[in-house]
């Protein structure tokens, strides 16, 4: 009964669209669930009142909301929802995978939705762009992947946008700093040292980055450069800068490198990337070495020494005709602190290791001063240079 319901379901759908126009709106007085109703009933009346009941939320799922992902959207605790196909869906909870009993009924019922989040946002995704990147309205990321790219089925993943960032104090209430770490940290964001974030896919790489940030001082002028603006920095002077896709015929695209060189411009006191992951990581170091210090950013990476050697090939690719000794030379002048978080196996989410930069006869290195013992216990290593100590102590 399913498929012959999910084709009623579809017409009747489009017969609501028709007569109605836009199915959001509920001319007379007449809300929505009441047309659904009456249309069901005109149209499907010969059938049991429970068939009709599971038939007009079938036609409701398909003309408004997200079907079966609005209960998963509505959830506070719901950070990243997974679509793999109209068969499974997926969330990360507490920072945990699991499956849901959430499903679409059909690969229709799941384009229809892709359609519905796509159409009031201008994107469009289709045999000829069968992937997309978007931003919700309330902030949120969002993924699509269609056949034949996505083998199984359309793919679609939305990245929660919390509705209040985390802060310093309740991420040492989650574990993720300890409270010295956050005092040393503090005391490294005023005295303008740049940092690094480092760290893999879903470790919490954003959500540290905008904790840092909220030591910056409020007099200051920030501009914040992203592919998908997430950080929500609490200052009063703060500029928010977003990347531009290219449009069907590939053009109109704003990089994260173009608006990085414009933002140098715009008589920044600090320059918050979330992300650097190509050419504007020599961008980057300039500004860092530049008069722009105080600069944070994050990158993948899988600890503070991958992050450096990873920040060293993003500026190779920059095509600018650069010697490798003059990137790492400017790197170790850019660069001060990498701060590297991991997603541990319970989920939680932790710096395990914050690293100084220093100059060696090969260029730029790491040296650990905070590391997470195998006993999970942090431990200072290392004392800092003189230099990044002088800094600090003047800061404190």
């Amino acid at each position: 009964m399913d498929q012959p319901l999910d084709d009623l379901a579809d017409r009747l759908r489009d017969r609501l669209l028709a007569e109605a126009g836009d199915p959001a709106s509920a001319p007379h007085g007449v809300s929505l669930t009441d047309r659904i109703r009456l249309l069901v009933d005109r149209e499907a009346g010969l059938l049991d009142a429970p068939t009709r009941g599971e038939l007009a939320a079938r036609v409701a799922r398909r003309s408004f909301g997200l079907g079966p992902l609005e209960p998963l959207l509505a959830d506070p605790d719901v950070d990243e929802i997974m679509v793999n196909g109209a068969g499974a869906v997926w969330v990360e909870r507490g920072g945990r995978l699991e499956p849901t009993a959430a499903a679409f009924a059909s690969e229709a019922e799941l384009l229809h939705a892709i359609e519905r989040i796509l159409a009031p946002l201008g994107r469009r995704v289709d045999e000829a762009e069968p992937m997309v990147d978007a931003r919700l309205g309330d902030g949120s990321r969002i993924n699509v992947v269609l056949p034949p790219l996505a083998v199984d089925g359309p793919l679609l993943t939305i990245r929660r946008f919390r509705a209040r960032p985390l802060d310093a104090a309740e991420l040492v209430a989650r574990g993720t700093w300890s409270p010295p770490l956050r005092d040393f940290l503090a005391r490294a964001v005023r005295a303008r040292l740049n940092i690094l974030v480092s760290g893999g896919t879903g470790s919490g790489k954003t959500t540290t980055l905008g904790a840092l940030s909220s030591f910056i001082a409020a007099g200051e002028r920030i501009v914040t450069i992203e592919d998908t603006a997430e950080l929500r920095l609490q200052q009063p002077h703060v500029l928010r800068l977003e990347g531009r896709p290219p449009n069907v015929e590939g053009r109109g695209e704003i990089t994260i490198r173009r608006l990085l060189r414009n933002a140098l411009r715009m008589r920044p006191d600090r320059i918050v990337v979330g992300e650097i992951r190509g050419g504007e990581a020599l961008e980057m170091l300039a500004a860092m070495t530049t008069g722009h210090d105080g600069s944070l950013s994050t990158v993948h990476a899988g600890s503070p020494a991958e992050a450096v050697r990873r920040v060293e090939t993003l500026a190779l690719m920059a095509d600018v005709e650069l010697p490798l000794a003059a990137i790492r030379e400017q790197l170790a002048d850019a660069l001060d602190l990498v701060v590297h978080q991991a997603r541990l196996p319970d989920g939680r989410r932790q710096v395990t290791a914050v690293a100084e930069v220093v100059r060696v006869a090969a260029g730029p290195a790491t040296r650990d001063i905070y590391t997470i013992d195998d006993d999970s216990r942090p431990r200072w290593r290392a004392a800092l240079s003189e230099a990044l100590a002088s800094r600090l102590e003047a800061a404190a």
